[in-house]
C-alpha cells in the first residue's frame, strides 16, 4: 500500500510538472509514512512541504493540488489536508481484510520483497580466533549477522554467509604452545604453565586427543623446555606485562625447535581442528549456519596478500620507512599511515585483511558487510583507506559495530576473560536459557547499543519476557485450532474469506493494520541494517493479537463470522512464524 500511495502522488506530480504548476526540473522524492495515530489516517506524505521551497508556492497550496489531482483508487477510502501540509490518506475496510488473503496465499513467503534486486552482497560475522570456545560477548555478533543476513535475503538480497577463520598468526601460536605444554603435564613432565598461556579445561581435551593418537612422540624433558627462556612476568604493572609477552613468544620459538615442523605442527592443526569444529557446532546449535569458512592461510598460500600488496605498490600507496613497508593510508582519511611489511619482512595482520577485502571482490559480491566488535572501531578508516588504494569504492564496505553484551545474573553483572578461562560460554547460556530466548535478547536492542542480557528475564514464563510473549501469541493460535473438534467445529477458509467484510471491530482494524505492516519492517529493518526492528514488530502483533482474543470470542456460533476470524487468526500465526524464523527463533505450537 505504501508504494501504491507514492504511485498515486508521483502521478499527480508529474501531472503538475506537465502543466506548468511544478517546475519541470525538479525530481521530487516522494516519502510516505505510515501515521503514529489512526486519528491522521493509515499513511502520510511530506512531499507538499519538501516541494515548497524550490517550487516557491505556500505547502497548504501544493497539497490540496496534488489532492485534487490524485486518481481514484479502490483501496483509498479518503484524502486529508492537515497542518501545514501533509497529506493523510484513509485506506477503505476492504483494503485492511485483504491483506489476511494476502497472507494466506502467500504463507512462507509473505513479506519478502524485491528491495536488494538480486545484489550480492556479503555478510562477515563472529570470526572469532579459534583459540577457545565462543563465549557470550561473540554470541551478540552471531546473532545479529545471523538475523541480518536473513532479512536481507527476505528483502531480495542475494546473501553469502562467511565465517573468516584466523588460522595464522601470534595466537594460534600460543594455542598449540598451551596444547603442547598441557600434552607433556598429562605425560608427567611437569613445566611452569606461561601467564599468557590459554588456560582453560578445553586445552587438557585437545591435549588428551594428542596424546591418545600419538603417545609419548612429542614428549621432551622440562629442560628441553624451560632452560635458558626468559622469566614470566608477575603483577599488573607495565613491566611484568611485557616480561610476560617475552616468555610466551620464546616458548613458542622454543616449542617449534624442539618439536620441528611436522610435530609442531600436530599440536597447531589439533588444536585448529578442535576449535573450529567445536566453534562451527556450537553456532549450528544457535541456529547459524554459515554457507562458507575462509580460511586466513589460503591469502597467503594463494598469493593474495602478495596481489594485494603489489596493486598497492603499483599506484605508488606503499613507501619504505625504517625498514618497513607503509600504506599512505592518511591520504585516503585514516588517522595514520599503517605496515603491511615488518622490518622483518613478515606481513602484518592488515596485510592480510587487505588482501581479504580485494579477494571479496573478486568473487564478485557488490556489498560486503564486516560485523565487528565495538573494539575495532579503528578498524573502519584503515581497511576504506585500503579499499580507495586498490581502486575500489569504499562505499561497498560496510561495518556495523556491535556494541558489548553484559550478563546479568540475580542482578549482578558475570565477569568473563578469555585467557584465563575463566568465562561463560555460548554453550553454557544456551543451556540455561534456551536457543530461542538467547536469539531474540541479543537483536531486540539496536545493534550499537549497549546490550544488558538479563538472564531472570529470559528464563520467565510471563508477558515481561518478550520472546515468551510472542511466542505464546502463536501458540495460541494453533490451539484454538486444536479446539475446533472439541466444540464440534470445523474452519472452512472459503467461507472465512468470503466473509472478511465481518471483520469490523477496532481490535480487528488494529490486528490488520499490524499484519500489512510485515512486509515494511522487513524492508526498513534491510535498508537500515537493524533487525531490531522486527524483534519489536512481532512484540507488537503478539500484544494486538492478545488485546483482540481476551475482548472477543473467536469460536463463536456464528458460521460466517468464525470462519473470518479463523482467517485474521491463522494470518497472525503465520506472521509470527515468519517473523520468529527471520530471528532464528522457533514458533511452537504448545507451550
Amino acid at each position: 500500500m505504501r508504494k501504491l500511495i507514492q504511485e498515486l502522488i508521483t502521478q499527480a506530480l508529474l501531472d503538475m510538472q506537465r502543466e506548468g504548476s511544478l517546475p519541470k526540473e525538479l525530481e521530487p522524492e516522494v516519502v510516505v509514512e505510515r501515521t503514529r495515530s489512526i486519528e491522521h489516517g493509515d499513511f502520510a506524505s511530506n512531499v507538499a512541504l519538501t516541494l515548497a521551497k524550490p517550487a516557491r508556492r505556500a505547502p497548504r497550496e501544493i497539497a490540496e493540488e496534488i489532492i485534487d489531482r490524485l486518481l481514484s483508487n479502490k483501496n483509498v477510502e479518503k484524502v486529508e489536508l492537515a497542518g501545514p501540509g501533509f497529506i493523510n490518506f484513509y485506506l477503505t475496510q476492504h483494503s485492511l481484510q485483504s491483506v489476511i488473503t494476502q497472507i494466506l496465499a502467500q504463507g512462507d513467503d509473505y513479506g519478502q520483497g524485491y528491495d536488494g534486486n538480486g545484489t550480492r552482497v556479503q555478510v562477515e560475522f563472529v570470526s572469532a580466533n579459534p583459540t577457545g570456545p565462543l563465549h557470550v560477548g561473540h554470541g551478540r555478533g552471531a546473532a545479529y549477522g545471523a538475523t541480518l543476513s536473513n532479512i536481507l535475503e527476505a528483502a531480495g538480497y542475494h546473501v553469502q554467509r562467511e565465517y573468516y577463520v584466523n588460522d595464522a598468526g601470534r595466537q594460534m601460536d600460543i594455542l598449540a604452545t598451551s596444547v603442547w605444554l598441557r600434552y607433556l603435564e598429562l605425560g608427567g613432565t611437569q613445566v611452569a604453565f606461561p601467564a599468557n598461556g590459554y588456560q582453560g579445561d578445553y586445552i587438557y581435551d585437545v591435549a588428551r586427543t594428542v596424546r591418545q593418537d600419538h603417545g609419548d612422540d612429542l614428549r621432551r624433558s622440562a629442560q628441553e623446555v624451560s632452560d635458558g627462556l626468559p622469566e614470566d612476568g608477575i603483577g599488573d604493572d607495565p613491566e611484568a606485562k611485557d616480561q610476560r609477552e617475552v616468555h610466551i613468544d620464546a616458548l613458542v620459538l622454543r616449542a617449534k625447535q624442539a618439536l620441528g615442523d611436522e610435530q609442531y605442527g600436530v599440536c597447531y592443526e589439533a588444536a585448529l581442528n578442535a576449535m573450529v569444529d567445536d566453534i562451527r557446532e556450537d553456532l549450528a546449535r544457535f541456529n547459524v549456519v554459515y554457507d562458507n569458512w575462509f580460511s586466513e592461510r589460503e591469502l597467503a598460500s594463494s598469493g593474495s596478500v602478495q596481489r594485494a600488496l603489489d596493486q598497492l605498490r603499483e599506484q605508488s600507496h606503499l613507501y619504505e620507512k625504517d625498514g618497513a613497508q607503509w600504506l599512505r593510508a592518511t591520504e585516503f582519511g585514516d588517522e595514520k599511515d599503517r605496515v603491511v611489511i615488518r622490518e622483518d619482512g613478515r606481513t602484518t595482520y592488515f596485510a592480510s585483511d587487505i588482501a581479504y577485502f580485494l579477494n571479496k571482490v573478486e568473487r564478485g559480491f557488490d556489498r560486503t558487510i564486516y560485523v565487528l566488535g565495538a573494539d575495532h572501531h579503528g578498524y573502519v578508516a584503515r581497511l576504506r583507506a585500503a579499499a580507495s588504494g586498490l581502486g575500489k569504492d569504499p562505499e561497498m564496505l560496510e561495518i556495523p559495530l556491535v556494541q558489548f553484551a553484559h550478563l546479568y545474573r540475580h542482578g549482578e553483572k558475570v565477569q568473563m576473560s578469555t585467557r584465563s578461562g575463566k568465562f561463560v560460554t555460548l554453550r553454557e547460556l544456551r543451556e540455561e536459557v534456551g536457543t530461542d530466548a538467547a536469539r531474540f535478547f541479543y537483536v531486540m536492542r539496536s545493534h550499537d547499543q549497549h546490550l544488558d542480557f538479563d538472564l531472570d528475564l529470559a528464563k520467565s514464563q510471563s508477558q515481561d519476557n518478550p520472546v515468551y510473549y510472542i511466542q505464546y501469541a502463536h501458540a495460541r493460535v494453533a490451539s484454538m485450532f486444536r479446539k475446533l473438534d472439541d466444540k464440534g467445529y470445523s474452519h472452512n477458509s472459503a467461507i472465512g474469506a468470503a466473509a472478511l467484510e465481518r471483520l469490523t471491530e477496532p481490535h480487528e482494524n488494529t490486528v490488520m493494520r499490524s499484519l500489512a505492516q510485515y512486509p515494511e519492517v522487513i524492508s526498513a529493518a534491510a535498508r537500515k541494517r537493524a533487525p531490531h526492528l522486527m524483534a519489536h514488530y512481532l512484540r507488537d502483533l503478539a500484544q494486538d493479537f492478545h488485546s483482540y482474543y481476551n475482548a472477543h470470542q473467536v469460536l463463536v456460533d456464528d458460521e460466517d463470522l468464525r470462519n473470518a476470524r479463523l482467517n485474521l487468526s491463522q494470518a497472525v500465526g503465520q506472521v509470527l512464524a515468519n517473523g520468529l524464523k527471520l530471528l532464528g527463533v522457533s514458533a511452537p505450537d504448545s507451550m
